[in-house]
């Protein structure tokens, strides 16, 4: 008897280690199907972003052409992925010249004032010299048409407290501050007060706060996007790239055409706004030009606004540089760049920081 006892104690734990080794197998297939969808979910999402970073490279009008509900997650990762191999370099491509000629020195222009050549550009513009800016105003418009500076490489100001805006005295059609009040349109300044107040003082800031320098934008375009140019030139494509020329303005449709005002100051309200950015450097003449809709939204990637500077002068109903050499202008101003300037490497984090802050 006792060893039938000891024969069944020893049966005992086979039995339950036989019982261990098989609730093994489930727990191995759950952790083998585990990891099997997070290489797809991973591949999934590399194929979106891949893909995608070609899909939003193309222009604008292609991108609502092909618009459906199956590109939505081609945009969403595509633009993600664009914002971050697009700012060092690895993909897309800019609109770069090599010029014998030298850059300006210690001027606001790159290659002379915009011209006037037709709607939906007003008959009225006066340009207001500022000194380290100019101003192409519009008395029947009662905002500018174009406002031109050039943003020296090295900042010599840290940057000071905002004044208040004031009526320019010196210019009749000058709206007053208090006409936004109140009218859903910020005071969007033309000419930067960073980018002034940082590399020529406080002097030139106080200009670029007249009434004169400023245009009807939208919260959502003057705080998002536009912003986010404005930072970008003047903190970071500076310190890539050196002197930057940058000639920024607001389009209209033409007086026949029907326009909205701020009732209050009878100030017209655009119906897009444009930035044409030039650098030269070992490499050559670089250009930028965007057209960005009054329309534009706080979150908008400003690739997307990305013209030639031949659609910026039919949009606009001027023509730029109308010093530069026939040779250099008539490539530079067909070509479409399909990025936004790279920064630095090591000022990735910042160029981060300026879209997310």
């Amino acid at each position: 008897m006792k060893q039938k006892k000891h024969a069944k104690a020893q049966a005992t734990p086979k039995a339950k280690g036989k019982g261990k080794s098989k609730s093994k197998k489930p727990a191995g297939k759950a952790r083998l199907a585990a990891r099997i969808t997070s290489a797809a979910l991973f591949l999934a999402l590399a194929a979106c972003c891949t893909v995608g970073n070609w899909y939003v490279h193309h222009p604008r009008e292609w991108l609502e052409e092909h618009d459906a509900f199956y590109t939505a997650p081609l945009r969403y990762f595509g633009d993600r992925t664009a914002f971050l191999t697009d700012a060092i370099g690895w993909t897309g491509h800019d609109t770069v010249y090599d010029s014998d000629e030298p850059a300006p020195t210690n001027q606001v222009f790159f290659a002379g004032a915009p011209e006037r050549t037709g709607d939906p550009a007003p008959n009225d513009i006066v340009t207001l010299q500022r000194g380290e800016f100019a101003i192409g105003w519009s008395p029947s418009l009662r905002h500018p048409v174009w406002a031109a500076y050039h943003v020296v490489k090295d900042a010599r100001f840290t940057t000071l407290q905002r004044p208040n805006f004031h009526k320019d005295r010196s210019v009749a059609s000058s709206p007053a501050a208090a006409d936004y009040e109140r009218s859903g349109y910020d005071r969007g300044h033309m000419v930067p007060n960073r980018a002034i107040v940082t590399r020529y003082g406080p002097d030139e800031q106080q200009k670029t706060f007249l009434m004169t320098n400023i245009a009807p934008q939208r919260p959502a375009l003057n705080r998002g996007p536009w912003r986010e140019l404005e930072q970008l030139i003047s903190d970071l494509w500076t310190a890539r790239y050196g002197e930057i020329w940058v000639i920024v303005g607001a389009v209209s449709p033409a007086a026949n055409s029907g326009r909205t005002h701020i009732e209050k100051g009878a100030i017209d309200v655009p119906s897009h706004y444009y930035m044409l950015i030039t650098a030269q450097d070992n490499d050559g003449v670089r250009s930028l030009a965007m057209l960005l809709p009054q329309s534009s939204q706080i979150g908008d990637f400003p690739v997307h606004s990305i013209v030639t500077i031949n659609e910026l002068e039919s949009a606009t109903g001027l023509t730029f540089f109308p010093d530069m050499p026939k040779f250099l202008a008539r490539p530079m101003k067909s070509d479409r760049p399909t990025r936004l300037w790279p920064v630095r490497i090591r000022d990735l984090v910042k160029f981060i920081l300026v879209r997310f802050t």
